[in-house]
C-alpha cells in the first residue's frame, strides 16, 4: 500500500516569537493571537538600506542608521560578534541584536551589524494578510548571461564525477549564475513582497552587504538556530522541481523520498552535521529518515536535528560556524570539495551558501543557509543556485535541478530562462 510522503511547509520553530515593537532592541513574547498585519507592516515598511529578514518564529526591519559594524580582523568571527553585542550594551542598549550575512569563504568580510533601532513582529506565516496577491513582476527588458554557460556546467559536472570513481572524494557542491540586467534601476521592495509571499513559511531576506549592494532571498534551509539550551538544525540535501500537475507533483515528492542517490546525499550532511554538534549538545536527536520540505519551486528531503547545549557560553553564531559549510554546501572531504569548486566555479560565490540570521547578547539566535538568493546592485542582478554532485550524478540532471533553483528568483523578477 502507498502513503502519501510526510511534508512539512517550514522547518520546526522556537515557540519564542516577538511581538511588533519599535523599542530598539526589547525583549517579547508571543501573543496567542498576532495583530492582523503587524509582520506585513514590516515587510510593507522595507527601504534599501534597511535589513529585512523574516524565519518561522520572527519577522525583523532594522532602521537605516547603524549602531556598530562587527570588524573584521584575525580574531574568530564569534568572539567579534560577542565583543561588539557587549560594547553595544555598554553603551545603553538594553538587548542588542546583531543582523547580516557571513560569505561562504570564512575569511573574507562579513556583513553584520548591531542596528540603532529593530522592529520585530511575530512570522509572516501567522499573518493573515501575506495571503493577499502582490503585483506581478514586469517582465520585459531583462538581459541573461548565464555563468558558466550550462553546458561548461556540465562539464564541470562530468569531470567531478570521473573523480569521484577515482576516490578522490564523494560529493561536492557545483554551483552556477545568472546574470541579469534590467533597463531601469531594480525595484528591491517589490523584490521582497514576491518572495515574501511565495514562500512565507520560509527565511526570507534583505540584507546590504556593501554600499550599494544588498543580498535578497528567500532560503528554504536553517543551518541552527538556539533558544537557551535548545538546538535546531534542519539540514536540506536531495531535491526535485515541483510541477504544477498536482498528481506529477505527488509523484515527483514520493519518488525523492525514495531515490537511492538522494537518500545518500542527504545522509551524507546529516552525518556531518550530527558529528559537528556532538561537541556541543547533549541529547542529540536524528530521525532515522527524511521527511520533505516544500517551497513554491522545489521539493527537499529534509532532517530536524535537536539536542541540549551543554556550554552556555555557545552562541547561535558559534553552532553556525561550526557546521558551516556542510555538505549541503560544500561537500566532503571540506578541503577537497573546496579546491574543486574554486577550481571548476568561474566566480567568486560571495555570500552565496555563507549563512544570514541574528544573534542576540545572551547567546540565542537563528542563521540560515544562503541559497536562493541574488546580489543586486543598481540595475543588476546575480543570481546563484548549486546542485550536490556525487559518484550517481548525471550532469544533465544536475543542470536541470540548477536551472529549477533559479525559479525562485526569475519568478519575483518575471523572468525566464
Amino acid at each position: 500500500m502507498s502513503t502519501a510522503p510526510e511534508v512539512a511547509t517550514h522547518v520546526p520553530h522556537d515557540k519564542h516569537a516577538p511581538h511588533d515593537t519599535h523599542t530598539p532592541h526589547a525583549t517579547t513574547t508571543e501573543r496567542s493571537n498576532p495583530v492582523v498585519g503587524a509582520a506585513t507592516s514590516l515587510l510593507a515598511a522595507y527601504t534599501p538600506a534597511a535589513r529585512f529578514l523574516a524565519t518561522p518564529t520572527r519577522t525583523l526591519l532594522t532602521g537605516t542608521d547603524v549602531h556598530a559594524e562587527v570588524p573584521h580582523n584575525d580574531r574568530p568571527l564569534p568572539h567579534r560578534v560577542t565583543a561588539t553585542l557587549a560594547e553595544a550594551r555598554r553603551a545603553g542598549m538594553a538587548e542588542p541584536y546583531v543582523i547580516g550575512a557571513v560569505p561562504f569563504d570564512h575569511t573574507a568580510p562579513a556583513a553584520l551589524a548591531v542596528p540603532e533601532t529593530l522592529r520585530t513582529a511575530p512570522p509572516l506565516a501567522a499573518d493573515p494578510l501575506i495571503a493577499l496577491p502582490t503585483e506581478t513582476a514586469d517582465a520585459t527588458g531583462w538581459r541573461i548571461r548565464p555563468v558558466p554557460a550550462p553546458e561548461e556546467y556540465g562539464a564541470g559536472v562530468a569531470a567531478a564525477v570521473e573523480r569521484m570513481w577515482r576516490g578522490d572524494f564523494s560529493k561536492v557542491v557545483l554551483a552556477r549564475t545568472l546574470e541579469l540586467t534590467a533597463p531601469a534601476p531594480l525595484d528591491l521592495p517589490a523584490m521582497l513582497q514576491r518572495l515574501a509571499r511565495r514562500d512565507p513559511s520560509g527565511y526570507t531576506f534583505a540584507l546590504p552587504t556593501a554600499p550599494g549592494r544588498t543580498l535578497i532571498g528567500a532560503s528554504p534551509e536553517l543551518l541552527v538556530s538556539r533558544h537557551g539550551d535548545h538546538v535546531v538544525a534542519n539540514p536540506l540535501a536531495g531535491s526535485t522541481p515541483r510541477s504544477d500537475d498536482l498528481a506529477e507533483d505527488v509523484r515527483r515528492a514520493a519518488a525523492l523520498l525514495e531515490s537511492a542517490k538522494d537518500l545518500h546525499e542527504h545522509s551524507v550532511v546529516v552525518d556531518g552535521v550530527h558529528q559537528a554538534l556532538a561537541s556541543f549538545c547533549t541529547d542529540l536527536t536524528v530521525p532515522p529518515r527524511p521527511t520533505l520540505v516544500r517551497t513554491a519551486t522545489m521539493w527537499h528531503l529534509s532532517t530536524t536535528v535537536t539536542g541540549t547545549l551543554t556550554d552556555p557560553d555557545a552562541s547561535a553564531l558559534e553552532l553556525a560556524c561550526a557546521l558551516h559549510p556542510t555538505p549541503a554546501v560544500c561537500g566532503t572531504p571540506t578541503a577537497t570539495a573546496r579546491e574543486v569548486i574554486r577550481e571548476t566555479e568561474p566566480f567568486d560565490r560571495g555570500f552565496f551558501t555563507g549563512v544570514v540570521g541574528w544573534g542576540d547578547a545572551n547567546g540565542d539566535g537563528e542563521w540560515v543557509v544562503t541559497i536562493r538568493c541574488a546580489e543586486a546592485e543598481e540595475r543588476s542582478l546575480r543570481l546563484y543556485a548549486g546542485a550536490g554532485v556525487v559518484a550517481a550524478s548525471d550532469p544533465a540532471a544536475e543542470t536541470a535541478e540548477t536551472g529549477a533553483k533559479f525559479r525562485t528568483f526569475l519568478n519575483a523578477v518575471g523572468a525566464e530562462l
